[in-house]
């Protein structure tokens, strides 16, 4: 289900925190929101390297392409109507199964002036190592300056910016801490460290959605006492439960003033527990947003379920224009 609003913002209004020249260079430094996607033609599930996956055989978990080329295309349709869409390309078919996640290639700095900063994956996931190379090849023909770490990083789902230079990032189980003690060397920046336990929940995304510059959308059951009070000081925590995490509340994007979220709620039985689940994140994230000031928009995604992925694994952020201006 797609509930189709069109938020509009004037194709000249700036970013208040442009650093970049007037005249666009690359994506990041357009005065629109920007993102990378990547066609699902190599996408399958041949290798189980999720916790989701992993409880499923292998003719379960394996996807109807036809369908998840559909699914991918309303996606694509929905944010390319508002945004500039960048597809990145995809060189060969086989073992890049993962690359139509491209939340997981790596992260682009905005607070560093010029807008021409990217950090790719050093990734943890055997199958997803390729994509790196991928990564680099593609952010360096558009003139970005392309970094990966030595230590452990899976991208912007694992590192989420909340305003100016301060970020939070996960940690636990597929990225290293000392990647973030090594960004705030390097790019003179804040990162708020939480850590990740829950194997279901194996990325930042699952559990921290920056909702506004100003409030989070937070699994507070999921951290220790001293890490939500480091958060605190930075952004207003807005808490959300367990079961709305795993359902995918925090596996959100924003696009101008609406909240886009992957619901497969028409492909479940009525009285079921998924269903009832389903139901409840949906009617959480109704409420989050009539309270301030959002409109949300509804996408099935239910074949990438499949690889253990949710919207905002399919969505990387080339610049965060959506946050430029407040709603309320």
């Amino acid at each position: 289900m797609t509930i189709q609003v069109k938020p509009s913002l004037p194709l000249g209004e700036e970013r208040d925190d442009q650093t970049a020249a007037e005249t666009p260079h690359n994506p990041t430094q357009l005065h629109r929101p920007a993102f990378l996607l990547n066609t699902p033609f190599s996408y399958s599930t041949d290798v189980a390297n999720n916790a989701w996956m992993e409880e499923l055989n292998k003719d379960e978990r394996t996807p109807n392409t036809t369908k998840a080329m559909v699914q991918f295309l309303e996606l694509y349709s929905y944010l390319a109507a508002d945004s500039l869409v960048y597809l990145l390309p995809t060189p060969r078919i086989d073992g890049l199964q993962d690359l139509v996640f491209t939340a997981n290639l790596g992260v682009v700095l905005e607070h560093v002036p010029g807008g021409d900063t990217v950090v790719l994956s050093n990734f943890t996931s055997e199958p997803r190592r390729g994509e790196t190379e991928i990564g680099l090849r593609f952010f360096e023909s558009m003139g970005y300056r392309t970094f990966v770490p030595e230590t452990k990083f899976e991208g912007e789902a694992e590192l989420k910016h909340l305003y100016d230079n301060v970020y939070v990032g996960g940690y636990g189980l597929r990225s290293q801490p000392e990647t973030y003690d090594w960004m705030e060397r390097t790019f003179d920046m804040k990162v708020v460290k939480l850590r990740l336990t829950d194997p279901y929940l194996y990325h930042l995304d699952c559990t921290v959605f920056p909702l506004t510059r100003e409030q989070t959308l937070v699994c507070t059951e999921m951290y220790e006492e001293d890490e939500l009070e480091e958060l605190e000081k930075h952004t207003e925590v807005i808490d959300v439960s367990p079961d709305a995490s795993t359902s995918g509340i925090c596996n959100s994007v924003r696009l101008h003033n609406t909240i886009v979220n992957a619901s497969n709620i028409h492909d479940l039985k009525a009285g079921t527990e998924d269903y009832d689940l389903e139901v409840a994140k949906n009617r959480t994230l109704e409420d989050i947003a009539a309270k301030y000031a959002f409109e949300l928009a509804l996408i099935n995604l239910s074949e990438y379920h499949k690889g253990g992925a949710l919207l905002s694994c399919m969505v990387m952020h080339l610049n965060r224009s959506s946050y430029a201006f407040q709603l309320i």
